[in-house]
């Protein structure tokens, strides 16, 4: 079933929704992206050919949608692939079943201002079960370190349309890290440019399967790696593991920072212990 709004004005976002069997999460989400304050923009719904009602509610906000489908697809990246390829404007922002944004007025907020930069990040509020349990807080300058240690949350992030006309799309073999290889691949190695906005974007639903995973992400990350990364480099990331496991998301700026300063503390200490 594919059903289609005309825009008769061009705008500078296309917000895009992947969902599968998640009705309640569809809905919270549908619900979210049309009460912003700002609604010039194009909304796109990819669903996986669900079975439990999604389609329904899909239908009950058709007017509200510019463009959805609903069949199945090979996960995750592929229907944010299709949603991509739906997409018009200038910007990107995926907001998937479960997730929402902080109130109606973020939209208006970020795009009071014009901006030019390939990527747009703010802050990231990361739940479970409904109870928020943490922050991701940016920083307006970036390291490498902090591209893959998962610093650019793509929940929380607006990517040029471009970038995937030049880097390519999602990576469709990689099953939970894709959008992270993607921020390697624009942002860390094709200098894309990018900017903080210190602003809280989205609720992010934590229960999904790159949460629950961790053998897999490691797995797919050391593929990325071995792709992309010179083997000279790579046991800096090896030392984020060993010693960081500091979590990006954290509920103070202060506690990230100490954990950062920790953590340069231990490999100083590390290097003359044993004189590396």
């Amino acid at each position: 079933m594919i059903n289609t709004l005309a825009t008769n004005k061009l705008i500078n976002l296309s917000v895009i929704t992947i969902n599968f069997n998640n009705a309640n999460g569809l809905q919270k989400t549908i619900e979210s992206v049309i009460n912003q304050t700002l609604n010039d923009f194009e909304y796109i719904v990819i669903d996986g050919g669900s079975t439990d009602g999604s389609t329904e509610i899909l239908k009950k906000y058709t007017e509200q949608i510019n463009y959805w489908i609903s069949e199945p697809d090979n996960g995750i990246y592929n229907a944010m692939n299709k949603g991509v390829l739906q997409a018009h404007r200038q910007y990107c922002f995926f907001l998937n079943s479960g997730d929402y944004f902080i109130n109606e007025e973020v939209l208006e907020k970020v795009f009071n201002n014009e901006f030019h930069e390939d990527v747009l990040f703010g802050n990231l509020l990361v739940c479970t079960k409904n109870k928020l349990i943490g922050k991701s807080i940016g920083k307006n300058k970036l390291t490498f370190l902090d591209v893959y240690s998962s610093l650019i949350k793509h929940q929380s992030s607006f990517i040029k349309r471009h970038l995937f006309d030049k880097f390519g799309l999602y990576n469709e073999n990689l099953k939970i890290i894709s959008d992270w290889e993607f921020f390697i691949k624009t942002i860390g190695i094709g200098n894309a440019s990018y900017k903080y906005l210190d602003i809280d974007i989205s609720y992010f639903d934590n229960n999904g399967i790159s949460n629950h995973n961790d053998r897999l992400v490691e797995m797919e990350r050391k593929n990325v790696l071995d792709r992309y990364i010179p083997a000279l480099m790579q046991p800096d990331y090896e030392f984020l593991l060993k010693y960081g496991k500091y979590e990006t998301v954290t509920k103070y700026r202060i506690t990230r920072l100490i954990l950062r300063i920790m953590a340069k503390v231990i490999k100083v200490l590390d290097q003359i212990i044993y004189k590396r």
